[in-house]
């Protein structure tokens, strides 16, 4: 059995498909067999990256695939050691199922309160649906600085709720590299990429603990 990872998101462009590309790129690169399951049937962003990697002869290779129904991928997705799921843009009934079945879940959030709160809102609502707190993850995006994030990471705290290390910031060097097919690990600045990896590799410590669990 794989390691189940799954993407979900509150409401759409916070960062979901971008943290699922990455963590793929750095697992397939610390050597584990990745597949992403894209379940986000009108957008397709994930399976066209994967596309336009392959086309560009990327390495490591990550394979992805776009299914109708969490169903779908159970049956269907082809044997990995780490399969990501990258839910739908919004949250759904579907988003409970994907929780129930997934060994962690991740939910990108902004540092702003009007972020926070909903991300935080729906953690709450998975929680008293008996999907276990500790199964649950935060990764702030759209950050402005150090501060901001601090300040953002001890309010999830204090709603009871863990939070990866690191942050990430808007940067164009990142929606370039994803846009030639690479991660936001690969941009050309190395400064940039080892800001992703530091949010990214807490996010593999919390896999770690997971499968050693």
């Amino acid at each position: 059995m794989p390691i189940i990872v799954g993407l979900i998101s509150q409401k759409g462009g916070v960062g979901k498909s971008t943290l699922s590309r990455a963590l793929a790129v750095e697992a397939a690169r610390n050597g584990l067999s990745v597949h992403i399951a894209d379940l986000d049937a009108q957008q397709f962003t994930v399976t066209e990256w994967a596309a336009l990697r392959t086309e560009i002869g990327a390495t490591p290779t990550v394979t992805a695939a776009t299914y109708q129904t969490l169903k779908d991928v159970i049956d269907n997705a082809p044997e990995s050691e780490l399969l990501i799921i990258d839910g739908p843009a919004r949250t759904s009934a579907g988003t409970l199922d994907i929780a129930k079945v997934a060994d962690l879940i991740v939910q990108p959030t902004g540092a702003s309160r009007d972020d926070l709160n909903p991300a935080i809102r729906t953690f709450h609502e998975l929680v008293a649906k008996r999907i276990p707190s500790a199964k649950l993850v935060m990764a702030l995006r759209r950050v402005l600085g150090d501060s901001e994030a601090a300040e953002a990471r001890r309010y999830v705290i204090h709603a009871g709720y863990a939070v990866l290390d690191g942050h990430l910031t808007e940067r164009i060097s990142y929606r370039t590299a994803q846009n030639l097919g690479r991660a936001i690990t690969e941009t050309d600045y190395e400064s940039l990429n080892d800001k992703a990896r530091e949010l990214i590799n807490g996010l593999v410590a919390h896999i770690e603990r997971k499968a050693a669990a």
